[in-house]
């Protein structure tokens, strides 16, 4: 069976990378009474206790509902603990938030995980905890942050390359070889602890049913659980196994007695301390590790094999190289199929990488808001104040599910907007698994009772740009080109769930009732000239031209999706009446608040900026240049005639509105005005505002980077934005990388840096205007250039600037990899990708998290051919004379 023969078979999927990078300082493991998630577990504490919602590991792998864990633990005999888990700040120690201070790389995996391969660097001496937490602490947010290499612990080669491959036999018979090489000259030790466990479900007065783990031989584990299929874990090399019990050590957190006397970290006292009372001399536990002691010479790799199956093997490791070779094979052949219009090898390995970083970070996540905030009935109860803490009103959220995280060390917790941009480099690979992912939001364990998505861990109640309905239709698109068939169900389903969300921010965050939407923060973080969520103290709103903008595209995607599924079904033509409606009056709203008639686009600047509205009624502008003023290009959508004339109610409707109420479709809509092919257009900008929005963002002085949009104008380097509000000072400075603020944790930055998700949106946009207005449509690129493009070209290059980013340039060198000429020069670490966060607005190197592939993720989708082998033309038109002005007078 190949790979993708079986990626609709569920029970391929059973076993996976499900494991969290950490489970400590999480929201849903803080019983504390003041809501200090980052202090109540640390990574300290982490060894020796036992968590609620999940478990953690370095490389792991677990089952659906992650009942059994599979890890690998080293220990160099220098560090004071086994490294069982990846370390790394908390957002109170790094100078620019939370940080992950290891070096790990995911190299390879496919859908269904048949075959997985992953990378982690161990040094050999002492691991730096202290220096690292100690540099952090002393530095400010306007220095770099410090890392594992700078405190010169890779400087000599002093370190193991750990490759970690998992091949499935069948649906849960796995393979597992570690390869492990010693980089140094010198000989060196390591104590290698493949370990299994169970996650802890006993302890909380549910069910009291205890499996356990069990060993009459150095070589297998055997595994008993009444609802697995896991018999044994084999091993190839083992001289001994060590056990103890996934079980808090009370007496070493709290001072207080045991429940059990081998508690969760009796395996790592053993091994780094002797102590041979910490683990059971009868080999059983619900925790156990396989126990290898070798040496390496200078230069030497060894392998190790073991084998987690639901058989009785005689010969466990017969074989185990052919069938390896089979399933890598497999997937060779699954991503040459995938990749087959890509010619360049570097972006073959780059995009490889993306999708195998996607894949990663899938993950078992599990929070029962309402279990949580009354506590378990074997435990003790959580404080009182937990109950006006966080996610007291999401008590309905019930989540155990395998979820595609944003970064499973930083962000070990769903974004919901976040999540939506992943669906689409899934939909590549695994479309069933992008449509599970954007159902499961709209389920009733996940969306709150009034309509609103849950955002993310922190606070359930946030709100995240309406991008849900775009990415549902976008994934229905690319699931019905891949499959020749309309995955109509899966449309229907989700646009009835869509209808509830988008009713919520009608009634929710539409203060005024005048279709301006403020939204809040909307994910930008430190966007804005202060804190968007914030409440102003003299009565003051702040009207979003960001949140009205998501709104308009929100109307009009799901006017699309009820048009697609009118051609099947004629009930829907009233709905997508309803949101053409809809649309029209945000847009008008857009150009007519209050009695002034004012327009959040600012004819003195051609921009649209936020304003804040005052309770006279009177308006000011915000005139800083961010991204804000660009999401009005995202309200855009084409429709065909031959569409429209198979819909006669919808263009009955539609023709009636738009001869009764010119007000609304004069000032946005070219819908009387047929483009190229009979195609009409439904957006916020019509050609005059475009192009002068265009004329900003492709400025090289304000957004254009070498490596995508920029967050903010450049502008503001030399001239930092100021305002007085309320007797406060404010002032907003282009940051192009790390954030010197503290707004919002101070670990993202949205004043300067190119982010993934907003730079596809743009793009997306710019194809859907072309598709309208044809290649005559011109646009001068660079701004100040003298050259003209097209939407599509600029598109394209724009796709070309964002990959850059990853791809090696004239020197052989990639801009992710900064200033470290390690990893720019040193060949075990060039071609090994990190998808970052976000990107230095000047030069492009990787900041913020660094396995976010989630979004970054997209980086997949962008390198992948829109037209299979087809190539799109590349080159830059002269203007020619009179060209421009059919759209002159647009807008006047």
């Amino acid at each position: 069976m190949s790979e993708k023969e079986r990626i609709s078979d569920v029970l391929w999927k059973k076993w996976g990378p499900y494991v969290s990078n950490r489970e400590w300082g999480l929201v849903r493991e803080d019983y504390s009474d003041n809501g200090d998630a980052w202090n109540y577990t640390s990574h300290d504490t982490a060894e020796a206790k036992t968590y609620r919602w999940g478990e953690e590991g370095l490389c792991g792998i677990c089952d659906d509902l992650q009942r059994l864990v599979f890890s690998v633990g080293f220990w160099n005999k220098k560090d004071a603990m086994v490294k069982e888990r990846f370390f790394g700040l908390t957002n109170g120690q790094g100078n620019h938030g939370e940080d992950v201070k290891e070096y790990f790389y995911y190299i390879d995996s496919t859908p269904t995980h048949s075959y997985m391969k992953m990378l982690y660097k161990y040094p050999q001496n002492e691991f730096p905890y202290d220096d690292l937490i100690k540099t952090n602490a002393e530095r400010s947010k306007d220095e770099p942050e410090y890392e594992l290499i700078d405190t010169g612990i890779f400087d000599k080669n002093e370190y193991f390359d750990i490759f970690i491959e998992y091949a499935k036999e069948s649906e849960q018979d796995i393979l597992v070889r570690l390869s492990i090489v010693n980089k140094s000259e010198k000989e060196a030790s390591l104590i290698i602890l493949p370990t299994v466990w169970f996650r802890n479900t006993w302890n909380w007065g549910y069910d009291d049913y205890q499996p356990s783990l069990a060993a009459e031989e150095a070589d297998r584990i055997i595994v008993s659980h009444k609802d697995l299929d896991i018999k044994n874990v084999y091993a190839k090399h083992s001289s001994k196994t060590l056990f103890c019990n996934n079980e808090t050590n009370n007496r070493r957190l709290y001072l207080s007695a045991n429940e059990s006397r081998y508690t969760k970290d009796g395996i790592n006292s053993f091994v780094t301390t002797g102590n041979s009372q910490s683990v059971n001399p009868k080999n059983t536990g619900t925790k156990a590790s396989f126990f290898i002691d070798e040496n390496f010479a200078g230069k030497e790799t060894k392998t190790f094999e073991f084998r987690i199956s639901d058989k009785e093997l005689k010969d466990p490791f017969g074989g185990f190289d052919n069938s390896f070779s089979e399933r890598k094979k497999e997937a060779e052949a699954f991503y040459a199929d995938i990749q087959q219009g890509i010619s360049s090898e570097d972006e073959k390995l780059i995009q490889r990488q993306a999708f195998a970083g996607m894949l990663w970070n899938k993950m078992f996540y599990h929070y029962n808001v309402e279990k949580w905030l009354k506590g378990d009935p074997a435990e003790v109860p959580p404080p009182k104040s937990r109950e006006t803490i966080r996610n007291f009103d999401w008590k309905h959220l019930n989540n155990e599910h395998i979820i595609s995280m944003p970064d499973k060390w930083e962000y070990p917790w769903y974004a919901t907007w976040d999540l939506a941009f992943h669906t689409i480099s899934f939909s590549l690979i695994d479309p069933d698994f992008a449509k599970h992912q954007l159902k499961l939001f709209l389920f009733e364990w996940y969306m709150h009772p009034n309509g609103q998505l849950p955002a993310y861990e922190w606070n359930f109640s946030d709100v995240n740009p309406p991008v849900h309905a775009w990415a549902v239709f976008r994934v229905f698109k690319i699931d019905e080109y891949l499959k020749e068939k309309p995955d109509l169900g899966f449309l229907e389903s989700a646009f009835q769930k869509l209808l509830m969300n988008f009713t919520w921010w009608v009634n929710k965050k539409d203060t005024n009732g005048n279709n301006i939407f403020e939204g809040g923060f909307l994910g930008l973080d430190n966007i804005g000239v202060f804190d968007r969520n914030s409440v102003l103290p003299n009565g003051e709103q702040l009207e979003q031209s960001d949140g009205t903008s998501w709104m308009a595209m929100f109307a009009l995607n799901m006017m699309r999706i009820a048009l697609e599924l009118a051609q099947y079904n004629n009930v829907y033509e009233e709905m997508a009446m309803k949101f053409f409606e809809h649309f029209l009056s945000i847009a008008h709203s857009l150009d007519n608040m209050g009695d002034e008639k004012f327009s959040l686009w600012d004819e003195q600047d051609e921009f649209f900026y936020d304003a804040i509205a005052s309770s006279d009624g009177t308006h000011m502008y915000l005139r800083l240049r961010t991204i804000v003023g660009l999401i009005p290009m995202f309200a855009v959508e084409v429709i065909d005639d031959e569409m429209i004339e198979n819909l006669p109610n919808f263009k009955k409707r539609m023709e009636w509105v738009l001869n009764n109420k010119p007000e609304l479709a004069a000032l946005v809509s070219r819908w009387e005005v047929k483009g190229q092919d009979s195609k009409h257009l439904l957006s916020l900008l019509r050609g005059h505002r475009l192009k002068r929005l265009l004329k900003r963002m492709l400025n090289p002085d304000e957004f254009l980077s070498d490596y995508g949009i920029r967050a903010l104008s450049k502008e503001y380097e030399q001239n930092p934005y100021t305002l007085n509000l309320n007797d406060i000072d404010y002032c907003v400075k282009y940051t192009p990388a790390e954030s010197d603020s503290g707004l919002f944790g101070g670990n993202s930055n949205w004043r300067g840096p190119v982010w993934f998700p907003i730079n596809f949106l743009i793009i997306d946009s710019l194809q859907r205007f072309f598709f309208y207005y044809s290649p005559d449509f011109l646009v001068e690129y660079p701004t100040g250039s003298g050259n003209y493009s097209n939407l599509d070209q600029i598109a394209d290059a724009l796709n070309k600037r964002l990959a850059k980013i990853f791809l090696k340039d004239e020197h052989g060198k990639r801009p992710v990899n900064g200033q470290y000429e390690r990893f720019q020069n040193d060949p075990d670490f060039r071609d090994y990708i990190l998808f970052y966060e976000y990107f230095h607005g000047d030069n492009g190197r990787g900041v913020g998290a660094s396995h976010q592939t989630g979004w970054t993720g997209l980086i997949a989708k962008i390198l992948q051919p829109r037209f299979s082998k087809k190539e799109m033309a590349e080159s830059e038109t002269e203007m020619p004379e009179d060209a421009n002005k059919k759209d002159q007078k647009d807008d006047q």
